[in-house]
């Protein structure tokens, strides 16, 4: 029996990378990184992918209360290792530690955008057409 290749991540990848979620976010709550960038802003870890092997760890997060997000993202790159071996000990039942890569996540701006369209005037004005076309044929 031939086995289908998916792109989808496995229960193993999501349940790794939700307990790498955790230990990442505890760390950046602790202030162990000395960055004047990092220190300043509050940094929100959505989601992590984990590769197949589960040796990279891909980390989106939002920074908060910064302008330039990128230069944080840029910042926790620098820091990588760093960040790496302070989550170790949270993740010690790992057989690799993951090389961690930090990327900005943009779910939070397509949801402003989405939000934004759906309450635009043309939406409501179809959506009012709709409804009113089904209410007719309920009479009838």
């Amino acid at each position: 029996m031939s086995r289908q290749q998916s792109n989808a991540p496995s229960q193993r990848m999501l349940r790794v990378g939700e307990q790498v979620r955790h230990a990442l976010s505890e760390t950046l709550q602790r202030g162990e990184i000395i960055d004047p960038l990092i220190e300043n802003a509050v940094i929100s870890v959505s989601e992590v992918r984990m590769s197949p092997d589960l040796k990279i760890a891909t980390a989106f997060v939002a920074p908060l209360g910064t302008k330039d997000e990128a230069a944080v993202v840029e910042a926790l790159n620098k820091h990588a290792k760093f960040v790496r071996g302070r989550v170790s000990g949270a993740l010690r039942q790992m057989k690799y530690m993951p090389e961690f890569r930090f990327r900005l996540d943009t779910s939070y701006d397509n949801f402003s955008k989405i939000n934004e369209l759906l309450h635009s005037p043309q939406v409501a004005r179809d959506l009012g057409h709709g409804e009113s076309d089904s209410d007719e044929g309920n009479d009838k």
